[in-house]
């Protein structure tokens, strides 16, 4: 079955670059520790915190933010639909942080981080320049601590 082959080709390439690019015990404590805070700024927490509290801070003007939040939201929703559709496990790498679920794609983290930070960019656009890099930069944590292919 060709769809069988292409998808055992990908898997085997993810593997490879997983183990290249992604950080194990043995790397640096400070390395380890950048990595672990780049990566949980695309958390429930961190993303959840960015949009709730200028929506309750005065003088914050909301129609900012409530796109934002909506965006969040609706992303939460599409990601955990799609993750359970495409059933993709996570690395068996080891790993240097706790795993939410069973999933590998896609990434919550770097959904949640592109909803608020691509949000915020468009709202903001003299700050897109450092947004729009921290987003990407937090997608790529997930692989960096071994979460994501």
């Amino acid at each position: 079955m060709p769809g069988a082959t292409l998808r055992a080709r990908v898997d085997e390439v993810d593997r490879i670059l997983l183990l290249r690019w992604s950080l194990n015990p043995t790397s640096p404590a400070r390395v380890r520790r950048l990595w672990i805070a780049v990566t949980h700024a695309g958390g429930s927490i961190a993303t959840i915190a960015s949009v709730g509290i200028p929506l309750v801070a005065e003088p914050w003007p909301r129609a900012l933010t409530t796109p934002i939040a909506v965006a969040l939201v609706l992303s939460h929703l599409i990601v955990q639909l799609l993750k359970r559709v495409a059933g993709r496990s996570r690395p068996s790498a080891a790993t240097i942080v706790a795993c939410p679920d069973c999933f590998s794609f896609p990434s919550g983290h770097a959904t949640a981080a592109f909803a608020v930070t691509l949000g915020y960019a468009m709202a903001f656009p003299a700050l897109a320049m450092v947004l729009v890099p921290l987003g990407l930069l937090i997608g790529w944590s997930r692989v960096a601590v071994g979460v994501h292919y």
